[in-house]
């Protein structure tokens, strides 16, 4: 039987916000398949996986600095594994970490270890990472990429000449027991207790980046709020940035804190300007009834499954696609969908985990 290896790049569990660390949280408090978890040391630890913690001792900088490789160290924990279950079969979990791939693949073919070893690099964004010839190493060394979405698997396949390596789709997952719809007057009850007057709320939510697309926002609610003074919009995660009529910056909002701000609200923008591989919020405010305004780039389409669960702005770096799409909405020219309970729900994801597990050991074997 094949055991598997997950090496992470931060400390499981990992105390800050993270979407794939969060995912992998839920998953090891399931029926997960990992037998092994290579990282730093975590304030605590799960406690149905074996760990090889790496410690960057005074000796191992040194052995860094030599080999010029500063993954050594989790290699030489990975040596470890693989030596006392030697006669195990392996398959080892890489998440995003694109510069681990050539000198873990390069250390495997060192030590004969290679053909014991099914390589799965999970990613978290849409578009290649790799020029066209030169990356051709990358999928060379991996035995199977998972990406979030197909689109993501068609602009790999589209772009690449040579692509020798097999993919699959994961879906990210969110925990529908916290992201739900309420009923409407649990709303309006909820909506008064947070201090929130207005007939209509928007929300936004995201780390204050550009390409987060909040400034696109706020030129387009300017104008919006000239003809409807009774909605409101509240922006999660920003600070302020000047005062404007309607807008309430709520800062950063804690993760348990988060579902009660969109339970309340109506609508979710999501006017992001670059290649977003899912988007986490986007489903959670689509769990909680919100009707979803969003950037048709990157997976975002998929995700919304192209128009059937919200408004894609097809032109998302015009101002006017945004106020056009609000005013239809306000305009009652709008559907609201029903979104399944299990639909990009955290039991779903580790469903899709243990196939794609049990799948890499049916490979192996």
């Amino acid at each position: 039987m094949s055991k598997v290896i997950l090496i992470s790049q931060v400390p499981l569990p990992y105390s800050h916000i993270g979407s794939w660390t969060t995912l992998y949280k839920n998953y090891f408090a399931s029926n997960h398949k990992i037998d092994f978890l290579i990282c730093k040391q975590p304030e605590y630890y799960f406690d149905n996986v074996k760990y090889g913690i790496v410690k960057s001792t005074f000796k191992l900088k040194i052995e860094k600095r030599v080999s010029k490789n500063k993954y050594v160290i989790y290699l030489n924990e990975l040596k470890k594994i693989l030596v006392e279950n030697s006669e195990e079969k392996f398959i080892i979990q890489v998440i995003d970490n694109h510069g681990l791939v050539e000198p873990l693949n390069n250390f495997l073919i060192k030590f004969n270890l290679r053909k014991r070893c099914y390589l799965q690099f999970f990613y978290h964004g849409f578009t290649p990472f790799h020029e066209n010839f030169h990356g051709r190493f990358f999928y060379e060394a991996v035995d199977e990429m998972i990406v979030l979405t197909n689109d993501s698997y068609l602009a790999h396949k589209n772009y690449y000449t040579i692509l020798p390596c097999r993919f699959s789709v994961l879906h990210n997952g969110i925990d529908t027991n916290k992201f739900f719809k309420i009923s409407e007057s649990e709303k309006q009850k909820l909506k008064s207790e947070l201090g929130f007057k207005a007939k209509k709320i928007f929300v936004w939510c995201s780390q204050d980046r550009p390409k987060k697309g909040l400034n696109l926002i706020l030129d387009a609610w300017k104008r919006i709020y000239l003809q409807h003074s009774d909605c409101e919009l509240l922006v999660i995660g920003a600070e302020k940035k000047a005062t404007s009529e309607g807008v309430h910056y709520l800062g950063k909002i804690p993760n348990d804190d988060l579902p009660k701000y969109f339970q309340i609200s109506d609508v979710y923008l999501f006017p992001v300007l670059w290649h977003e591989g899912f988007g986490l919020s986007l489903i959670e405010a689509l769990h909680c009834g919100n009707y979803c305004i969003a950037s048709a780039i990157g997976g975002v389409p998929e995700v919304l499954q192209y128009g059937k669960l919200g408004k894609l702005i097809e032109n998302p770096h015009f101002i006017q696609s945004w106020s056009d799409a609000i005013e239809d909405y306000l305009s009652n020219n709008t559907t609201l969908f029903e979104v399944p309970k299990n639909l990009y729900s955290t039991q779903s994801w580790c469903q899709g985990m243990n196939v794609i597990i049990e799948n890499a050991k049916f490979n192996l074997s």
